[in-house]
């Protein structure tokens, strides 16, 4: 279906912002006024000297959540998060809310043995730090309603004959799309099982807390041996269509597929991601949302599976073999295996840079690490206050710990500075970066930089020939040095960039000992 407006504004933009990643097109990348990260190739043609791409790794925080409650267990996650500006107060307003699966995984007989029942449960935070599990009242557990259960496994209001969802595998999401109606403000998928078979079963609410099916039946069938993760849905505004990502099986590896649609029920034909250049590796979760600085980037923060073959020699100095050993004999995989994260950006939502290095270890060797189930991110990350008083806000991350451990498990808290999950870096030797052609919108040109107190960053622009326009050549650039999120460039005359509106111009930095994670145009 052809599109216009601007939803199809922004996606010709990004598959425009694509193609000029590697300077092979001569059409200039309109970049307006946007924010744009580093977190791929598409504002890179060349890099010279000291100069490369660094991932950079969230910093590691307090445990945020500890899953012991009766109703939880060792297998709670799949934690969806997310700033709610409608209600409470937060660094940008709005209160922080947070939906996730609970589950106990026991003991029994030497083995690992599932507690039958699922639930989906709630907390909520005043400042994505603190969080508390609120008494919601609805859902009985043992005889009693005392506990932030939210659904639970079986039939649900407004679904069809024989639809009975799955609560251990939810994604919630609060849906920004303008014409979403005030009863379906917050959205869901959920696995749901059918006569018709099984799939994703979509779910809406005025408040959160409320739950009924938007539709009868599943509006994703297609599992393709799939949908036994977090799968989930969002509105992208930049390109005005919900999309939808599940993990799928086909042949028995681990991989992502999604599909679009316009109204939450009818959903495209699904197609399979695509990751150029990157190594084949399983996928089990996705973590796809916009980035709300830049919300024409599309990041994920997948979980990468590694499994092993069983060695005692070579597990045994890892932690908890108690518990590694009995996860082992009920699968061999289920000791085996371990898992990180992974960071992958995309710019169309089929097509993404995947990093083949991890942006979450499971870090420093501690009871409740290194085993399978371990650093899960939630869906999604959250801006929040910063650590260190009088610095910028920062992002946070969570991160599941002590999976399939004794009674409980736990979510910690990752912190990382705004856009800062890849920078063009330059070592001491130091070296240029230059841009494609491109055309922009503002007078002023703003950096989130980062320097060593050595270290400096200048800036020229060019005409679309790589010829320094008049008076701001390199030489006019006053020296950038310091942290900061949001630095204006400035030149010795003070020039700015208005001439330059509507034209075609290149960027050249010369870098020694920064880091340079965005860029934006603005007046």
């Amino acid at each position: 279906m052809a599109r216009t407006g601007p939803g199809f504004v922004a996606a010709t933009c990004a598959v425009q912002l694509a193609a000029g990643a590697a300077g092979a097109q001569n059409a200039p990348v309109d970049i307006g006024s946007r924010r744009e990260l580093f977190t791929d190739r598409a504002l890179i043609a060349k890099l010279t000297g000291d100069v490369r791409q660094l991932l950079h790794h969230p910093t590691p925080q307090e445990v945020v959540l500890v899953h012991d409650a009766p109703w939880e267990g060792s297998g709670c996650g799949y934690h969806s998060v997310f700033r709610d500006p409608s209600t409470g107060s937060g660094p940008n307003g709005g209160r922080y809310r947070m939906y996730y699966k609970a589950w106990h995984l026991g003991v029994k007989n030497g083995k690992v043995a599932p507690r039958p029942q699922l639930y989906t449960c709630y907390a909520e935070s005043k400042d994505g730090l603190k969080w508390i599990k609120p008494p919601l009242k609805r859902i009985a557990f043992k005889g009693s309603k005392d506990n932030n259960i939210v659904l639970a496994s079986g039939p649900v209001e407004g679904a069809g004959r024989g639809v009975r969802i799955d609560a251990g595998h939810p994604s919630v999401f609060r849906d920004e799309n303008p014409a979403a109606p005030a009863d379906a403000r917050y959205k869901a998928l959920l696995l749901a099982s059918s006569p018709a078979g099984a799939g994703l079963l979509a779910l809406q609410s005025p408040d959160g807390l409320s739950w009924r099916a938007l539709h009868p039946t599943p509006v994703i069938t297609r599992a393709h041996q799939g949908f036994d993760s977090q799968n989930l849905a969002f509105w992208d505004a930049g390109h005005g269509v919900y999309r939808a990502y599940w993990r799928s099986k086909p042949g028995g590896f681990r991989t992502v597929l999604t599909a679009t649609s316009d109204d939450f029920v009818k959903w495209t034909r699904p197609l399979r991601l695509k990751y150029p250049g990157a190594k084949n590796e399983q996928l089990y979760t996705n973590v796809i949302k916009p980035y709300h600085r830049a919300p024409h980037i599309l990041i994920g923060f997948p979980v990468r599976y590694t499994e092993r073959r069983w060695s005692d020699q070579a597990y045994a100095d890892l932690p908890d073999p108690t518990h590694r050993t009995i996860r082992k004999n009920t699968a061999e995989r289920f000791g085996a295996a371990l898992t990180d994260a992974l960071l992958m950006t995309s710019r169309d939502g089929v097509t993404f840079h995947r990093w083949g290095e991890a942006f979450l270890r499971p870090g420093i060797q501690r009871p409740g690490t290194w085993a399978y189930g371990q650093q899960y991110l939630a869906w999604h990350l959250v801006e929040t206050k910063p650590t260190l008083p009088g610095a910028p806000n920062e992002l946070s991350f969570y991160a599941t710990e002590s999976y399939w451990t004794g009674k409980g498990c736990h979510l910690r808290r990752y912190t990382l500075r705004l856009d800062g999950f890849v920078s063009v870096h330059a070592g001491a030797k130091g070296g240029e970066l230059i841009t494609p052609p491109l055309t922009v919108n503002g007078a002023n040109l703003h950096l989130n930089v980062s320097t060593a107190a050595a270290g400096s960053i200048r800036v020229e622009v060019q005409n679309a020939d790589g010829k320094p326009l008049p008076g701001l050549a390199l030489a006019d650039c006053v020296e950038i040095f310091g942290d900061e999120i949001d630095r204006r460039v400035r030149w010795a005359d003070g020039k700015d960039l208005k001439k330059a509106a509507g034209q075609t111009i290149r960027l050249r930095f010369v870098m020694r000992e920064a880091d340079l994670f965005a860029l934006q145009f603005r007046e």
